[in-house]
């Protein structure tokens, strides 16, 4: 890690942070939503560390930022300005940022006004204004008069789907916002989105951008993305079904796999090494690790060229370019065995996706029936076979759990 210089800020002026994964891997900063501590990002710091040196940091009064390093009436811009310091402190020039919801907005911020820092966005959950700025003074007169408890009891409502809320991760962050976010702090950062606006700017970002929105989600609903989208030049859209406000909590490992994606493509072109890496972290995503670290210590002096060739090229270059997301891949790649009859291959990567959550057994279904029409009925048959099972290995194994 580069030391800073003498004329760096004290720690204290810090916005607080963790940094993980190789000091010599390209930055990544990730920054959290509002309500919420570094640890938002926990389910995506094995996969995006492997190769990046990630940044999280935590907005002020949340977690180990003190609330009063934001100022009476910041904004926005205060807190991007806030990154650019922390940045330079840890001797980082450019990097790649991934924001949630607010912090999706410092993304926008900074890759609008300092777009020779920002080498890549993706926004995840976020928009270009939060809706009318009368409920964010409402909501901060709320939490001013009464503590975060007001809005504590009805997070789960915009931050998960029905389903989700009761999990062991929606409960940790629950907890997190009764326990350790300032409640004045809170306040003035829903002052700050309030006034945030960026719809006119939109179109100066210039950085590869990558625009991921829960379909489920009521704090900023798909039109927001799509609006987002809409307005970044070559900005590639990822919609989640099944995911809310908090869609890399819900989903991630959906989420994981389409930042692994958006950063590899900006990160890997033209270089051979690159492609490996990226397409190794995408590969590991997408079928796991237990899968590849067995096919890795399978390989001989014979096999290595073609292991070293479809890391490269099957998952480096086509599963990592930005057109299509993993879970449209998934069932294009299951359709495209049973058609073939590669029955092995098909077990694999339907044991993959089911265990990721990319694909519901509704889902497999679905796609199943649709190869019948198209691949004929012997090949489907042989497909549902094969997924029953698997299926019911996934029962079995989770049931021994």
């Amino acid at each position: 890690m580069t030391l800073p210089n003498p004329s760096t800020p004290p720690a204290a002026r810090l916005l607080h942070h963790q940094v993980d994964g190789p000091s010599a891997g390209p930055p990544l900063f990730l920054g959290p939503s509002l309500g919420t501590a570094l640890s938002v990002w926990d389910a995506q710091i094995a996969g995006l560390a492997r190769d990046h040196r990630v940044v999280r940091w935590d907005l002020p009064g949340h977690g180990g930022t003190p609330a009063a390093l934001f100022p009476a009436g910041g904004g926005i811009a205060e807190l991007g300005r806030q990154v650019l310091r922390l940045a330079d402190a840890l001797g980082v020039e450019r990097f790649a940022y991934a924001g949630i919801s607010l912090g999706g907005a410092v993304g926008s911020w900074l890759a609008v006004h300092h777009p020779d820092r920002v080498t890549s966005l993706a926004l995840v959950c976020s928009s270009a204004r939060f809706g009318e700025p009368r409920a964010w003074h409402e909501r901060a007169a709320l939490v001013r008069a009464g503590g975060i408890a007001p809005v504590a009891d009805t997070a789960a409502g915009r931050w998960f789907t029905a389903g989700f809320a009761g999990s062991s991760a929606a409960r940790t962050l629950l907890a997190g916002l009764r326990e350790e976010v300032d409640p004045h702090a809170y306040a003035a950062l829903c002052e700050a989105l309030a006034t945030h606006d960026l719809r006119g700017r939109l179109a100066g970002i210039t950085a590869p951008t990558l625009v991921v929105a829960g379909r489920d989600d009521p704090a900023t609903p798909v039109a927001h993305a799509r609006e987002l989208a809409d307005a970044v030049r070559g900005s590639t859209l990822v919609e989640l079904p099944g995911a809310s406000h908090l869609a890399n909590v819900e989903r991630p490992g959906a989420v994981t796999a389409a930042l692994l994606s958006h950063f590899a493509a900006g990160a890997g072109a033209g270089d051979d090494a690159s492609r490996h890496a990226a397409g190794l972290a995408v590969r590991r995503t997408v079928l796991g690790n237990a899968h590849v670290d067995r096919a890795l210590a399978r390989t001989t002096p014979f096999t290595a060229v073609f292991q070293d060739f479809i890391t490269r090229y099957a998952w480096g270059e086509v599963w990592t370019r930005p057109g299509l997301d993993h879970r449209t891949r998934r069932c294009l790649t299951l359709t495209a065995l049973v058609a073939l009859g590669h029955h092995e291959e098909l077990a694999m990567h339907l044991r993959a996706a089911l265990v990721s959550g990319d694909l519901t057994p509704e889902d497999v279904q679905e796609v199943l029936l649709q190869a019948a029409v198209y691949c004929g009925v012997p090949a489907a048959n042989g497909a549902f076979a094969a997924a029953d099972r698997i299926l019911a290995e996934i029962t079995h194994a989770a049931q021994e759990k």
